[in-house]
């Protein structure tokens, strides 16, 4: 007598719903945009960790974010993702996806089936405040695609510092208010500003307070601090999020040279549309080369694509002989890159 063993097919360990990404096998959501009764979540930014889930594992850094973000209460149950876990029928891992402080790709691998990894964001580019991204072969790879088109070729983020370090010295006398996603985008442009030279003080406006208090309680040497709110800002260099131009906050400065760090830099009618007068080109993502590279690399028998430029990419998948397509999800990219 024995047992015949029935593989899964990959739609059945993992298929978009309204919700999000669903694993039956496991009983659970990945990035889910509504709240669910158990999500496992790749990373703190808003669009992809929301509060209000029943139980939520993830990495113990992202879980800590959001507890800054949602307070405590912000889910029933949490637990961190230190080593693999058995889930229902399913074992999953969290590795290193580059991408902001605690992101993580998920990989779901079935009891019988193809081993699927969820990369979330992810970057390739160094990053001082995230872990490198870490490859993880699999069948099938989940990938984003928010710069996926063959324009989008990021440059060395070393290169943009060393233009903002110019405008500095070439108007001295004026403030260079730059404007950053609060989570993940300012501690990196903070720490790109130390790698670059700047030493003194650098001005944060109040939002990003918290969040730059966490990654220095990570080990993440930020430098000297001061706030943007104080009467006199005895700083050149001020980061602020994208919220905060906007607002009565940016009067205090007069004549400031705006500037703003984002991958969507490198569309000049953006930076027109923003009136961002040093418009610099940093992004968290990948770029074209770097999701085809990974893609290369990694070699799976499947793409999946999230969001993004999804025609591109299955354009290009499919010139590789790649098997590939869209899983049409809606609700990320709420906030800005």
């Amino acid at each position: 007598m024995f047992t015949i063993l029935v593989s899964m097919r990959a739609d059945q360990i993992l298929h978009p719903t309204p919700a999000g990404l669903y694993c039956p096998p496991g009983d659970f959501y990945i990035d889910p945009v509504r709240p669910v009764h158990r999500a496992l979540i790749t990373h703190g930014h808003g669009d992809h960790a929301r509060s209000g889930h029943g139980a939520v594992l993830a990495t113990r850094q992202t879980l800590e974010i959001m507890a800054i973000r949602y307070g405590e209460d912000f889910a029933g149950q949490r637990q961190a993702a230190d080593e693999p876990l058995r889930i229902g029928d399913t074992t999953v891992s969290f590795h290193p996806a580059g991408h902001i402080l605690g992101s993580a790709q998920i990989a779901v691998q079935p009891d019988h089936g193809p081993r699927i990894v969820v990369s979330g964001d992810y970057c390739r580019h160094p990053n001082p405040v995230s872990a490198p991204y870490e490859p993880v072969p699999c069948d099938i790879f989940v990938t984003e695609a928010t710069f996926g088109l063959p324009v989008f070729k990021h440059p060395d983020p070393a290169g943009e510092m060393t233009r903002l370090l110019a405008s500095m010295a070439e108007f001295p006398e004026r403030h260079h208010l730059i404007g950053a996603y609060a989570l993940g985008k300012a501690q990196r442009l903070i720490m790109l500003a130390r790698q670059a030279g700047i030493d003194g003080p650098i001005a944060i406006h109040g939002a990003l307070q918290r969040l730059c208090d966490y990654h220095v309680e990570q080990g993440i040497d930020l430098g000297p601090l001061v706030p943007a709110t104080a009467k006199q800002v005895d700083a050149q260099l001020v980061i602020a999020p994208p919220s905060a131009f906007a607002s009565a906050w940016v009067q205090r400065f007069r004549d400031p040279v705006v500037g703003f760090a984002s991958g969507w830099m490198a569309v000049r009618a953006r930076a027109r549309q923003r009136g961002v007068e040093l418009p610099l080109v940093i992004s968290d993502h990948v770029d074209w080369p770097q999701v085809t590279q990974t893609i290369r690399e990694l070699a799976p028998q499947e793409v999946w694509i999230t969001h993004g430029a999804e025609d591109g990419l299955l354009r290009w998948c499919e010139l590789q002989g790649i098997p590939a397509r869209p899983l049409r999800l809606v609700g990320y990219e709420d906030e800005p890159e």
